[in-house]
């Protein structure tokens, strides 16, 4: 699994309708996309007490070939042609897991995303131990519909993401998204539990 996320900051005065009316016009050319475990179309604004006004759409890969068809392909180039290249992360995958909401809800309201940077005078294994655990313990809050852990081994940065399927807490330290649409062909193939 790999997670991907560029983020699109937007005016403080910009009518984010037009990323709503993007996304509800585009959002299901990537329904069957391969090697597309989830995208979800994601935006803040600050009309909801974001610092920004945001389109920062995020996915979890099946394989690296979904990937990479994605960003040398035309889906990836209709962002470049609005709005510029924009820097794209990306982690490896770390766990996946399924939450209770996942049968209940159709899709997720909302997405949290907290980063944290690892200690660097810890063993990976501990830091990364700890985090599969704080992960699992996370899945299984109520409203959870899937939780994604993956780190950035250069910048040896954690990823923590979890969809909600209501209004999301407010982690401390994290970003909350609005989804406002989720493509996700092969959801069913994202590997559950640690993944290695």
């Amino acid at each position: 699994m790999h997670a991907m996320q560029y983020e699109i900051t937007l005016p403080a005065d910009y009518d984010m309708d037009i990323i709503r009316r993007r996304v509800a016009t585009k959002g299901h050319l990537l329904d069957d996309f391969p090697g597309l475990g989830l995208k979800a179309y994601l935006i803040r604004e600050r009309a909801d007490g974001s610092p920004v006004n945001q389109y920062a759409p995020f996915y979890l890969w099946t394989a690296p070939e979904g990937m990479n068809a994605f960003l040398w392909g035309p889906g990836f180039q209709g962002i470049v042609q609005d709005f510029g290249r924009p820097e794209v992360q990306h982690w490896t995958g770390l766990s996946y897991e399924e939450g209770s909401a996942a049968a209940a809800a159709a899709a997720p309201r909302t997405m949290t995303r907290r980063r944290v940077r690892t200690d660097g005078n810890e063993k990976p294994a501990d830091t990364v131990g700890r985090a599969l655990e704080e992960h699992r313990s996370q899945a299984g809050a109520e409203g959870v519909v899937a939780a994604a852990l993956a780190v950035d081994p250069r910048h040896w940065e954690l990823l923590h993401v979890t969809f909600w399927a209501g209004d999301a807490p407010r982690p401390a330290g994290g970003e909350v998204y609005r989804v406002l649409h989720l493509s996700a062909p092969e959801r069913h193939r994202l590997p559950r539990g640690r993944q290695w």
